[in-house]
């Protein structure tokens, strides 16, 4: 089953302020029961957004990481902030184009120094819960993850996967274009010559004399042939 983490990441309580406004929002309500109704299928969990709400992150997260099947996680485009949080549930794949980007725990708050200083370590006891789901994915240090918060990292595919946020890029090695991928071609020009699957099947039947001449004959027609596509200008892949 496929679930969406997209648009804000918001509480159960505010979907209604983005769905008036028509803006995407994901809650933990809306993975739940999602969740729910998967039963142990494998999820495949899509991200594209640029965060939200700490608390509603860490509660998707949890969620994920206690489904008893399989969790993949794609980035599609972007996961910061919170959303990075989510990205470290399960196995991460990360697009070729898509970025992650890891940054501090804001809030906001009024009052005298005493409300500032209790502020002030609220959201750096905040960060340290974010710190954790990295170090959880990585084996990081906790002091690595927090000083790449502080600098609000901002991480291309390669990079994460390096870091070890990321699992693999997608694509890279499964639906790559190759030259290597077509197989290696015949030598011709109006000339007929004797497949590779001939050859290593008359090997395989113990047939030296007959596999003689027919190497013999093949090395001729691909000489015969290469030296018939340099006259034409053609070229020659290997």
């Amino acid at each position: 089953m496929d679930i969406e983490i997209k648009g804000v990441i918001c509480s159960d309580d505010d979907v209604w302020y983005y769905e008036w406004f028509g803006e995407t929002c994901t809650s933990p309500s809306i993975v739940r029961k999602l969740i729910k109704q998967a039963s142990g299928d494998d999820l495949i969990v899509k991200i594209n957004s640029g965060g939200g709400d700490v608390f509603s992150a860490s509660e998707i997260y949890t969620e994920l990481r206690n489904y008893p099947g399989k969790v993949r996680i794609q980035v599609q485009g972007l996961a910061a902030s919170a959303a990075s949080v989510i990205a470290m549930a399960g196995y991460c794949e990360i697009s070729p184009t898509a970025l992650m980007m890891v940054h501090n725990v804001s809030s906001y708050a009024s009052g005298d120094y005493r409300v500032m200083e209790h502020e002030r370590d609220a959201l750096k006891t905040a960060n340290k819960t974010i710190a954790a789901a990295y170090v959880a994915k990585t084996g990081m240090s906790e002091a690595e993850a927090l000083e790449m918060m502080d600098q609000e990292t901002w991480i291309d595919a390669q990079r994460a996967v390096s870091l070890k946020l990321a699992d693999e890029v997608m694509f890279t090695d499964k639906h790559a274009w190759s030259i290597t991928n077509f197989k290696k071609p015949a030598y011709s020009n109006s000339l007929v010559s004797v497949p590779d699957e001939v050859l290593n099947r008359i090997f395989k039947n113990n047939q030296p004399e007959e596999a003689d001449f027919l190497v013999q004959h093949q090395k001729k027609k691909e000489i015969e042939a290469k030296l018939n596509l340099l006259k034409i200008g053609g070229k020659i892949y290997e």
